[in-house]
């Protein structure tokens, strides 16, 4: 067994082998780097597919720059979270609509009928 392969298999790298800090061995920069580049990656790829429309992905991307997304998952779940949340608001204003116009119908129908009543109370 090859010391390449144990160090592979990540043997032998316990807190008496480790001579830097955390940072100086994955330095948090990294990390950061390749996270925002996942995250802009998706975000990029959901636009082209228009998964998400151009206000979604500035207020996503804004976000993700701001570390609110830890990973991918997140950052998806909160996609659809979002996108549930805005088809709600739609039905909701469209129902509205809805009784909206269904009660100007049946005020318009009961002036209607007033006016009638009224006309044939005044020929009587």
């Amino acid at each position: 067994v090859s010391t390449q392969s144990t160090g592979a298999k990540g043997r032998h790298t316990g807190y008496g082998r480790r001579k830097g800090t955390q940072n100086a061995r994955m330095p948090f920069k990294v990390l950061w780097m390749r996270r925002q580049r996942v995250l802009r990656r998706l975000l990029r790829k959901y636009r082209e597919a228009k998964k998400i429309d151009k206000h979604l992905y500035r207020e996503l991307y804004a976000s993700s720059k701001g570390n609110q997304f830890k990973n991918k998952r997140v950052l998806m779940e909160a996609i659809h979270s979002k996108k549930a949340e805005t088809q709600r608001q739609k039905l909701l204003v469209e129902q509205a609509e809805a009784r909206k116009t269904k009660a100007k119908i049946t005020a318009d129908k009961k002036a209607k009928d007033t006016k009638k009543e009224q006309a044939a109370t005044e020929e009587a």
